[in-house]
């Protein structure tokens, strides 16, 4: 039972995080045109999951984010076994999806699985990218932390996301699209530039919603209780060698 403050703030940080990173896997099936280039719109909540990983660093340390990262790509490995499933199951007459005119349309199990059966490849590369991108953010911000102390905070949150999505950008599409064969590694470069630059745009954008997320903790905490969790995690965090 949650009974302190401390303890519902973190659950529902949680939650959204955990949230963000899994709606991020369903709709990154869909590319979209922004007028300058296509972008994949799993792209779109992962700002969110690197908002964030920046917070939850700041107040409750390396190692709760690392096992919160644990438990997210399991919760994604199981959300993919689920999808399987509903993909496998046979279709029902009675199914229908909307066409482009929103009349009801019988559906088949072709269509379903269009959007929703994405290939083993895609699923371990998805996968195998976010805990890839978590390590290497976490790292980049706790060395930033230590150099730069608790100025700064824009710049060692930005600035992990710089590194870490670099990484991040690149493995989830080397091993879901380019050893499968389905894209070239043209293209590879193409899309893994556009999707990052997109990333680091959208997470500078966000700067100002991180200023915002840690006063609103420390409104509802208290400013000594707020200094405290952060002073307790910068304590364990750079003492914590793994």
């Amino acid at each position: 039972m949650l009974k302190t403050k401390k303890e519902i703030i973190f659950v529902v940080l949680a939650g959204v995080f955990i949230t963000s990173a899994i709606v991020a896997e369903l709709i990154s099936c869909k590319q979209a045109d922004i007028g300058l280039y296509p972008i994949i719109a799993g792209i779109v909540p992962w700002p969110f999951v690197f908002l964030l990983t920046d917070v939850m660093n700041e107040y409750y340390g390396k190692k709760a984010l690392q096992r919160l990262s644990w438990i997210t790509c399991g919760m994604i490995a199981f959300c993919f076994l689920i999808v399987f499933i509903a993909v496998k199951l046979p279709t029902s007459e009675g199914s229908y999806v909307f066409g482009v005119e929103f009349k009801p349309s019988y559906a088949s199990d072709m269509e379903f699985t269009k959007i929703f059966g994405g290939s083993l490849p895609i699923m371990i590369g998805s996968i195998t990218a976010f805990m890839v991108g978590q390590i290497v953010d976490v790292k980049a911000f706790w060395f930033m932390r230590k150099i730069t102390g608790d100025r700064f905070m824009w710049l060692r949150s930005t600035g992990s996301t710089v590194i870490s999505q670099l990484v991040d950008s690149y493995v989830v599409l080397f091993i879901g699209f380019y050893l499968p064969g389905t894209y070239s590694i043209k293209q590879i470069l193409i899309f893994g530039i556009t999707g990052y630059f997109t990333k680091i745009v959208i997470a500078v954008c966000l700067t100002p919603l991180i200023y915002g997320v840690h006063y609103i903790i420390k409104a509802i905490l208290g400013k000594k209780v707020a200094e405290e969790m952060a002073a307790e995690a910068v304590s364990e965090s750079l003492a914590h060698k793994k």
